[in-house]
């Protein structure tokens, strides 16, 4: 009864692997050189494993996955508890769930360079967080273990490997956490009382031993790292792979440099390079990593018959006749496919078909004639199949499963002659959208709601349809499957492919996110009506709540063609007094509602990709008096703060090179340097002088926060200045007045503690720890249980105009439509419009 028991539980994760074993898919089909096939084909003969654990995306250590992967041909992966959502984006204004698509999208580029696996918890990546006590109380910590030891279960790895320590050291309570949760879910994955309700699919698993993969940087000096290394397991991973015709410090450059969104890009390093290892858990080992594990076929009952036939294949492989090992291949899978069902048969199942199709040179590609559909409408592919080798190979069948529809063939494929016809499918009518599965339903500060077990893990949506395709090979069967995707060709990138998705019929893009009245008047809010199919007609109308009012109060529309937009333009009117509410866009199409807005990400290093988030805007009639009009503008990265300044009446001018002669600075009633541009844009090291000349001749400078390394110029200010990590995480910590009568907090907006309220992801970063008495400090403010950081909003007389920092987060407040946060830049802004403001450094 045991022994059923445990092959039907097995069984009935064989589809679950199939999702997650599956080769990640590239924009671009990959090619395989003949070096890579007999890489792939060493590698079906290693039947070990290893996780490596971190927080976020860019945690990992590229070079020792690459090493893993490459040279001991450990099947390696990386469990990022979150998608570093929280995190700044360097190359795009994405930020919050937008920028976790990004930087999943860069993990899964660089696995494909590394060679390694990729996983995430339902962890949501809110900011910085100065410890673990912190972050689990935003995080739901026994959700986050859960997701852990699912991934373990499923991914069953014979050794874990973190990148922190659970203490301090690790320098984020992110980080932190990630190694408390590793050392949890190690003993977790094997205890049967421990989420017993994942062993429906799964079996609990108990990995070998624990590592933390530690350097010099953990410890206060290199002598005491000398010291203290004597006792730590070293490896070497600085080798050279001539199959991959690179060094492991190459491979990692190339995979860290994927991290484009982070600024991360790396030189590629040769040479001898050692990694340190100390154990957490499980038994010692001093030679490797999984010293004492068998990672031969010997550990799959009745192995060794597969294991002698792929030693032949490796040993008789010729790369100019890459097709002749594909007899003893076939002879091989034979053997696999009597084996009984495990988790290593479905692995090196999965691994034996990628190489008899690189071996073989086949090639196998279905496209649609557009990159999105709907649901119940028909699609239009081209199915092209091509052997690339001698071998018989003969097409049986083609199946569309996600249409219910097959083709049969018992079609010869001729050496190098392809096969091209098209065909159509109609998409049922209730086939899921393609949102990404983790923000299909609302989720929390610290988590994301998933509904469906099995997608717990899996870094992104399993394809939208695919295709399978029947073969015999040399008179074998050969089942391969493979994803719709859409290809086009570009003048000047050539092909480009994009995953195909299912969309809804109609998309409503209210094209502002926050919309501020700062007075009575009402304010034109204008949706972006788009369809998603043929032949669309229906209504739109705004919905807003009481003391709120639209003109029109619905619009018809008609769409003939797909993809035929309309920008319809309503007034909205706001309530007296200051409120925060929301409006929603809804189409009416066929007498059902929609509204979901189209948000396609593109970038030319990842896949591009798409989202459906509701179509709201946050609507704030606000209590705001402006001094001064005029606004120059110094972009920073991922900034919006020139949007959100325009929302409430500013003029902002985008300043560059051409602006930068005191003439035609001096128009401008404020210049504001935008979020770390004194890290990003190069010129301002020339243009400082001048802004600075600005400045002294009456003007009114506000520069946000800057990272305090990496700056293009030391003096950013007209006086001392250091710049610190000290930050403020807690986005409801408590301000405390420094200088009450300062006109900051005064003019033209009276600052009270209600204008604090209601901020999100943080108070400020990046504040200042050292200044020069020429500044006055303003607010002050701190995590609990830490001293007060008065660094945040420094104000400085400078000739006849003044200077400010602020670490305060602006470039989050604004966008996020906070009206305290509104009001109190409105002030800045405002500074020197009075003549009392002159006396700003004595009214402390």
């Amino acid at each position: 009864m045991k022994k059923h028991s445990l092959l039907f539980r097995t069984l009935r994760i064989l589809p679950l692997l199939l999702v997650l074993l599956q080769p990640l898919q590239a924009q671009t089909p990959a090619k395989h050189p003949a070096g890579s096939v007999l890489q792939d084909l060493k590698k079906l003969q290693v039947l070990g494993s290893v996780l490596y654990v971190a927080a976020h995306p860019d945690d990992e250590n590229t070079r020792l996955i690459a090493y893993l992967s490459n040279e001991k041909l450990y099947n390696t992966g990386y469990l990022a508890i979150t998608r570093g959502d929280g995190g700044q984006n360097l190359i795009g204004p994405e930020i919050r769930e937008d920028l976790g698509i990004i930087r999943t999208q860069e993990l899964l580029q660089a696995r494909r360079v590394d060679g390694g696996h990729q996983f995430f918890t339902r962890a949501n990546d809110f900011g910085f967080s100065k410890n673990p006590e912190e972050t689990f109380t935003i995080w739901d910590k026994e959700q986050v273990l859960a997701d852990m030891v699912w991934v373990i279960r499923k991914f069953r790895p014979d050794v874990m490997i973190t990148r922190f320590p659970p203490d301090e050291r690790a320098g984020h309570g992110h980080h932190t956490a990630s190694a408390i949760l590793a050392a949890e879910a190690f003993d977790a994955a094997g205890d049967a009382r421990r989420f017993p309700e994942q062993l429906k699919y799964v079996e609990v698993w108990q990995p070998r031993r624990l590592f933390w993969n530690t350097g010099v940087w953990s410890f206060k000096s290199q002598e005491e790292f000398e010291k203290f290394g004597k006792d730590l397991l070293k490896i070497d991973v600085g080798g050279y792979n001539p199959l991959l015709g690179k060094s492991y410090g190459e491979l990692a450059a190339e995979s860290r440099s994927m991290h484009k969104s982070q600024g991360f890009g790396s030189s590629g390093s040769r040479g001898s390079a050692l990694e340190y290892f100390q154990l957490v858990k499980g038994d010692k080992a001093t030679q490797s990593l999984l010293e004492g594990v068998n990672t031969t076929w010997s550990r799959v009952k009745g192995g060794e018959k597969v294991q002698k036939l792929l030693q032949k294949a490796i040993d008789t492989y010729q790369p100019a006749q890459s097709a002749a090992v594909v007899p003893t291949l076939l002879a091989a899978k034979k053997e696999l496919d009597k084996l009984p069902d495990s988790y290593w048969k479905q692995v090196k199942a999965e691994e034996l078909q990628d190489v008899l199709q690189e071996a073989m040179g086949l090639y196998l590609e279905v496209t649609a004639n557009d990159y999105a559909a709907t649901p119940g409408g028909e699609v239009k592919l081209q199915i092209e199949a091509i052997n690339r080798s001698a071998l018989p190979v003969t097409l049986k069948h083609v199946r569309y499963a996600f249409a219910s529809k097959d083709t049969t063939l018992n079609y010869n494929l001729p050496d190098n002659e392809p096969l091209k016809y098209s065909t159509a499918a109609t998409l049922p009518a209730s086939m899921p959208y393609s949102q990404p599965y983790w923000l299909r339903k609302p989720g929390t500060l610290g988590m994301f709601a998933i509904e469906n077990q099995q997608e717990v893990g899996m870094p992104e949506n399993a394809p939208a349809a695919q295709v399978a395709f029947e073969l015999q090979v040399t008179g074998q069967p050969l089942t391969v499957t493979v994803p719709v995707v859409y290809k086009r060709t570009d003048p000047v990138a050539g092909e480009v492919y994009r995953p195909f998705i299912v969309t809804p019929p109609v998309f409503v893009n209210v094209t502002e996110k926050v919309y501020m009245f700062a007075s009575q008047e009402p304010k034109p809010v204008q949706v972006l009506v788009k369809a998603g199919r043929e032949n669309l007609a229906g209504s739109l109308q705004l919905q807003v709540p009481q003391g709120w009012r639209t003109e029109p109060a619905s619009v018809p529309f008609t769409l003939k063609e797909k993809g035929g937009e309309l920008l319809v333009r309503f007034m909205v009117y706001p309530p007296q007094g200051q409120q925060e509410a929301q409006l929603q866009a809804v189409a009416t199409v066929d007498g059902k509602n929609y509204s979901q807005e189209l948000k396609e990400i593109n970038y030319s290093h990842i896949p591009a990709q798409v989202k459906f988030p509701d179509a709201t805007a946050k609507i704030v009639k606000l209590d705001l008096k402006k001094q001064g009009q005029q606004i120059g503008y110094i972009m920073g990265a991922g900034d919006e703060i020139p949007a959100s300044l325009q929302q409430i009446g500013y003029n902002v001018t985008l300043l560059g090179d051409q602006d930068m002669r005191l003439s035609r600075l001096q128009q401008y009633d404020a210049i504001i340097v935008g979020v770390r541009a004194y890290n990003t844009v190069g010129r301002l090291k020339f243009w400082q002088p001048v802004l600075l000349e600005y400045v002294k001749n009456g003007g009114n400078m506000i520069v946000q926060y800057n990272n305090n390394s990496g700056l293009v110029t030391p003096n950013i200010a007209p006086y001392p200045l250091k710049l610190s990590r000290d930050r403020v995480t807690v986005e409801d910590a408590p301000v405390r007045f420094l200088a009450p009568g300062h006109p900051v907090l005064n003019t033209p907006n009276k600052i009270t503690q209600q204008d604090f309220s209601g901020w999100v992801q943080e108070r400020g970063t990046y504040f200042a720890n050292e200044w020069s008495n020429d500044f006055v400090p303003i607010l002050s403010s701190n995590d609990p249980g830490e001293a007060p950081a008065n660094g945040g909003l420094l104000v400085a007389l400078y000739g006849k105009g003044n200077y400010i920092y602020t670490g305060y987060a602006f470039f989050r407040e604004l966008p996020a439509g906070v009206p305290g946060a509104y009001r109190l830049f409105a002030n800045l802004i405002s500074l020197g419009k009075n003549n009392s403001d002159r006396n700003s450094k004595a009214a402390k």
